[in-house]
């Protein structure tokens, strides 16, 4: 790569914030603040420690506004010594009257609305103010486009929630948003992916290796 082409290129590490007791117990959070629990802020911090040797190169902190990806950020802040900037555009899918449930229950009180959130209608939002999964995929676009293009050439750090990671790869892969997931979403896990002008690009996804124990994978309860 060329020095001007790289001046247009930002390098991205995308990390899904610790652990919740919701997401302990399976229940959907979406937009409910629900804080980190022990595990969680233990995993946040090993994902600072893991950042640590790159600290010198990270340009700026974007954090979701939900405090479970504002304190993990802030984990990572403390180690890079950059501040956090909130950033509403990484908060995970809003689900509507699904928050607070666990999957058997939305299964069994509202069978309808489960059916068409497990065949991924793109253009479905659960009852009482959820989020399609289009309008996420476009929100989560223009945040990402809109932060990365902020610092060409830099490192940025985003921290959010397993729906716009799942977003974010389905846009670095060119998947559908109605295609099933097959690749994994851990809690603290870092990803890595590039974004130019013309969009996204994969690097490596799920890196766990600075857990010493297999971080949780309930995407929709993030």
């Amino acid at each position: 790569m060329s020095e001007d082409a790289a001046l247009h290129v930002t390098r991205l590490i995308a990390i899904r914030h610790g652990e919740t007791d919701w997401n302990a117990s399976g229940r959907i959070q979406g937009h409910t603040d629900i804080a980190l629990n022990a595990r969680g802020r233990w995993q946040a911090e090993q994902a600072a420690l893991a950042l640590r040797e790159q600290a010198g190169d990270i340009s700026a902190i974007y954090a979701s506004d939900l405090s479970r990806a504002w304190d993990t950020a802030a984990a990572v802040a403390a180690a890079a010594s950059v501040p956090v900037q909130t950033e509403p555009g990484l908060r995970e899918r809003g689900f509507g009257q699904f928050e607070g449930w666990s999957f058997p229950d939305i299964e069994r009180r509202w069978p309808d609305a489960a059916l068409a959130w497990r065949q991924r209608q793109p253009h479905w939002a659960p009852p009482e103010g959820g989020e399609s999964l289009a309008a996420v995929r476009d929100r989560v676009s223009e945040t990402v486009a809109r932060c990365a293009s902020a610092h060409p050439g830099g490192l940025v750090v985003l921290v959010t929630h397993g729906g716009v990671l799942d977003t974010l790869y389905r846009l670095a892969t060119h998947e559908p948003v109605q295609a099933p997931r097959t690749w994994e979403l851990p809690n603290a896990a870092i990803n890595r992916l590039l974004w130019t002008p013309s969009g996204l690009s994969l690097v490596s996804w799920a890196d766990t290796s600075h857990l010493k124990e297999e971080a949780r994978d309930d995407t929709s309860a993030s």
